[in-house]
């Protein structure tokens, strides 16, 4: 949709909303002693209800004068449920947002996107400004390329290059804006989720079914469904919700298990493993696991995260092919965790440790939200 479409729909949401400008402001603030540009959400029905606009409208800081790029947030739903604002925000600082009624005089370009390629095999992919990722379709199967876990897509561009790599079809090749280098095969690549039973991954057939929730272009947001299969004797399903916003090296993911019968289900969040080593963290009390690949040629080093949204992990299990890190979910219960990955020739990257560093840092972010209140 172009930026004009978006105006058009903004200005026909907030004028259900009524009343007229408040005079109210947003103040974000952190608690962490360090800089963050992140996403934050707020309730639409609380915003609509504190700025209530009947015409165009835009978000700006207050001390700046500088517009806030916002998404609204739809989760699939007709209506939206909240308004995504990007924000830069000081260590331990506080910044103040205004509403005006009044246009964005900034086009907001998207910086993330997913989409279903039926033309690959019934691949499914994503991609913000920073990193790209897929997952690979039941057209897949059976075919001598076929394989299992998470692809990730190595980028040094902020374009978005789905659709122009697919049309090309030379991904593997470097033309100046990235390519997928990253070996998935029978393993779980770059923190994909399976069941764990006597001592084996036991993995499902590919995705069947996907629902796009949001698709930018802050956030993109979207579910992948698959077709129950057996695991130590009993039937199980699963769904899993994927979330990447912008600037983010990490997907956002929500997984939830269904077994026929009840009880707990042991799982592994796998990430593959070279023959060449490389270097690995594993803060297993912490929920957190990060592995920096060895050189891949002249393609270079990929590195690969894992965080836990909550608690630790219960234990690690290596393989010769991937590192597998334990943890058991209750029958119907979700687990949200974060995967994802980075690349050296992306500029942001250079060392084991400065990948180490970001998954620490992301952790602590995850643990300390952002604080968002209308005064």
């Amino acid at each position: 949709m172009s930026w004009t479409g978006c105006v058009l729909c903004v200005c026909m949401l907030f004028a259900a909303c009524g009343g007229s400008e408040r005079g109210h402001t947003l103040v974000v603030s952190s608690p962490l002693n360090a800089d963050r540009q992140e996403l934050v959400s707020v309730p639409y029905s609380e915003f609509c209800t504190s700025f209530g606009v009947d015409s165009l409208f835009r978000v700006v800081d207050a001390a700046t004068g500088m517009e806030v790029p916002y998404q609204l947030e739809m989760l699939g739903a007709e209506e939206p449920q909240h308004v995504l604002l990007q924000v830069s925000v000081p260590a331990s600082g506080t910044i103040t947002l205004a509403v005006e009624a009044d246009a964005p005089t900034t086009a907001l370009r998207p910086m993330a996107y997913a989409r279903y390629v039926p033309e690959r095999y019934d691949d499914f992919a994503w991609e913000n400004d920073v990193v790209a990722f897929r997952m690979y379709g039941k057209a897949l199967e059976g075919r001598p390329d076929d394989a299992q876990g998470l692809d990730l897509w190595s980028k040094r561009t902020t374009d978005l290059v789905i659709d122009k790599w697919y049309a090309h079809g030379d991904y593997h090749t470097d033309h100046g804006e990235g390519m997928d280098y990253y070996s998935v095969g029978q393993t779980l690549g770059a923190g994909d989720i399976a069941p764990f039973a006597e001592g084996d991954v036991v993995y499902s057939k590919h995705y069947r079914t996907y629902e796009v929730l949001d698709n930018g272009p802050l956030r993109t947001t979207f579910r992948l469904d698959y077709e129950p299969w057996q695991v130590a004797g009993k039937t199980v399903s699963v769904s899993k919700v994927y979330s990447l916003d912008a600037g983010s090296q990490l997907n956002k993911v929500a997984v939830t298990y269904t077994v026929d019968g009840g009880g707990a289900l042991p799982v592994a969040i796998g990430v593959a493993r070279r023959a060449d080593q490389g270097t690995h963290i594993g803060e297993q009390h912490r929920g957190i696991f990060g592995y920096w690949e060895p050189e891949q040629g002249d393609h270079g080093i990929t590195g690969v995260g894992v965080i836990l949204d909550n608690g630790g992990f219960d234990g690690l299990e290596t393989t010769p092919t991937q590192y597998l890190n334990l943890l058991t979910v209750p029958d119907g219960g979700t687990i949200t965790y974060y995967n994802g990955g980075a690349w050296n020739k992306a500029g942001r990257f250079a060392t084991a440790g400065d990948w180490f560093d970001y998954l620490e840092a992301f952790k602590k972010r995850q643990a300390s939200p952002l604080m968002v209140n209308i005064n």
